[in-house]
């Protein structure tokens, strides 16, 4: 069977999925079955043929596993969207769509050699650090300048920035890599790179952090420094290298703890989330307590779909922000560690599926930009879960095509389609050999 008819015959579960999904949301909420959640289910699985068609027509090799398993997660964000408020799911809906239209557009524009990406490097930095400063023009969110705000759109531009620096690091990396291992000098057991080869690339990344800094978008500083660290790992094969950025990485931090009111305070209520004090304080540790108060209650097999309490009568909000920073927390309440699991491993076979891609490829700027763009997707993934679980501080990131927002939907589908044309070069190109 060819890539593409696999690719087609996987896409069915996942509009069954829908179908399933919706019709255990009317059972729930009105106890009868409506002939709604196959219309649901239909019009998801024409939206995944338009976007399969494009594949099929214009990456014939490219990996027949990856947007399947994206379908799966963005199915499921939607059911769970529907389940908490009705005009969530319309809304991701619509930017469901918008994120395949961007999608096809990256394929189509970039099919004949995604590589022309590295001719624009420097004006793909400069256009991703201009993006983080969007969002200091809009009012904070919690403390944090995250999305940026034209009439009724709201976005947040951290989203495309992460794609354009990985573009520059995995360019610039192609070009210096060689020249940074030669060039370096051990000192005290340690090997240090050439500074005058490495400092381009610092003052890139160093912009970046800083605007970070400046914007408070914790979440989005971890995904960037860990895609930096990814990338110069692969590139250099020194794990050196990523003992010192471990090393600067912690210095600041020590010194954002100490500046940063915001970044106390989220540490403090990760070390104490049920500290008293810090439960009832505003900005305190009440949303991560209940999120594990709700993932505790959900146990191994779940409370069972809907049944999740996320606000009392009274409008109490038992669990806040539901549909974005703690939508992992309700479906681990209502599908128990098992469903969250499920969801974790249907994750874990996306990266896969891009690091095997960053494998067959065979030319270095396309096997250290399929190798980023995975590294940001898992540490986004991580970086939420964690959080949401007490592993590590909460941020303010979303679960990639899940989550409730348009700016990440349309930015990982441009990630998707990036990892889609490297795949289909390298593949091609294997088959040949």
């Amino acid at each position: 069977m060819s890539e593409r008819n696999r690719e087609l015959f996987a896409l069915i579960p996942a509009s069954l999925l829908v179908t399933a999904g919706f019709t255990a949301v009317f059972v729930q909420r009105e106890d009868l079955l409506s002939n709604l959640s196959l219309t649901y289910g239909a019009l998801f699985l024409a939206l995944c043929l338009g976007a399969h068609l494009v594949l099929r027509f214009t990456l014939p090799h490219a990996d027949p596993y990856l947007f399947p398993l994206v379908a799966l997660l963005a199915c499921f964000g939607l059911v769970m969207l529907y389940r908490l408020d009705e005009e969530f799911a319309r809304e991701q809906a619509q930017w469901f769509v918008v994120g395949l239209i961007f999608f096809a557009g990256t394929i189509i524009a970039l099919r004949e050699d995604h590589r022309v990406l590295e001719r624009y490097r420097y004006v793909i930095a400069t256009v991703g650090i201009l993006l983080l400063l969007l969002p200091r023009l809009s009012a904070p969110i919690n403390g944090a300048y995250l999305a940026f705000t034209v009439g009724p759109i709201s976005f947040q531009p951290a989203e495309l920035a992460k794609i354009a620096i990985v573009i520059f690091l995995a360019s610039y990396l192609r070009d210096t890599r060689q020249v940074l291992v030669i060039g370096a000098r051990r000192f005290a057991g340690i090997t240090f790179p050439p500074l005058k080869h490495l400092g381009p690339l610092l003052m890139v990344w160093g912009a970046a952090m800083t605007m970070l800094f400046v914007i408070q978008d914790i979440g989005s500083s971890l995904m960037f420094f860990g895609g930096f660290l990814a990338l110069v790992y692969v590139a250099t094969n020194r794990i050196s290298f990523v003992v010192i950025g471990l090393g600067l990485f912690a210095l600041g931090a020590r010194l954002l703890y100490a500046l940063r009111p915001t970044i106390e305070n989220r540490v403090e209520a990760w070390l104490n989330p049920f500290d008293r004090q810090l439960y009832d304080a505003t900005g305190g540790s009440y949303q991560l307590a209940q999120s594990v108060f709700s993932q505790a209650d959900g146990g191994l097999f779940g409370q069972g779909f809907g049944q999740a309490i996320i606000e009392l009568p009274g409008g109490t909000r038992i669990l806040p922000a539901a549909h974005t920073d703690f939508i992992y927390a309700v479906i681990t309440n209502e599908l128990g560690l098992l469903g969250a699991c499920a969801v974790l491993l249907t994750y874990l076979l996306v990266i896969e599926r891009g690091f095997k891609t960053a494998m067959l490829a065979t030319d270095s700027f396309s096997k250290l930009l399929a190798t980023g763009l995975t590294s940001v997707l898992a540490l986004q993934v991580f970086v939420i879960v964690g959080g949401v679980t007490k592993l590590i501080p909460l941020t303010g990131v979303t679960l990639p095509f899940v989550s409730y927002g348009g700016s990440s939907i349309v930015a990982n589908f441009i990630l998707l389609a990036l990892l889609l044309l490297v795949s289909d070069r390298a593949r091609r190109e294997a088959q040949v050999r």
